[in-house]
């Protein structure tokens, strides 16, 4: 019998790089977390009804630009309490994310430590 604590966390990881999206995965699996992923910009706010506890969006995605993205889920009343990491190589991360309304960012490359930690601070 599954109690609420026992229910594993769901993280959505969007990035149009299919390396690091399985990365993430494999990584964040073993972490023992429920990961659900897409390469495709265009279908995050599907993948958002199974109402995730985080995302982690890439600000350069294909189909869709994740600033878009992020915006527009922190406008809808449904989805605006889902914490949003937003993650690039971009050297303006820290900015774009703020101006987009992300909860966090971290640029590319980075330290699977600081993501757990960061995913951790959200989800617990």
């Amino acid at each position: 019998m599954l109690n609420k604590a026992t229910l594993k966390k769901k993280i959505l990881v969007a990035d149009d790089d299919p390396a690091i999206v399985d990365a993430l995965e494999y990584l964040l699996q073993d972490a023992g977390y429920e990961v659900r992923s897409t390469i495709d910009a265009t279908t995050v706010v599907k993948m958002l009804e199974e109402q995730p506890d985080i995302v982690l969006l890439d600000i350069w995605m294909s189909g869709q630009d994740g600033r878009d993205i992020c915006k527009a889920l922190k406008a809808q009343n449904t989805t605006h309490h889902i914490p949003i990491i937003m993650i690039s190589a971009n050297r303006d991360t820290a900015q774009i994310a703020k101006a987009s309304g992300a909860d966090d960012f971290l640029s590319k490359p980075f330290e699977m430590d600081d993501l757990l930690k960061k995913i951790k601070y959200y989800v617990h």
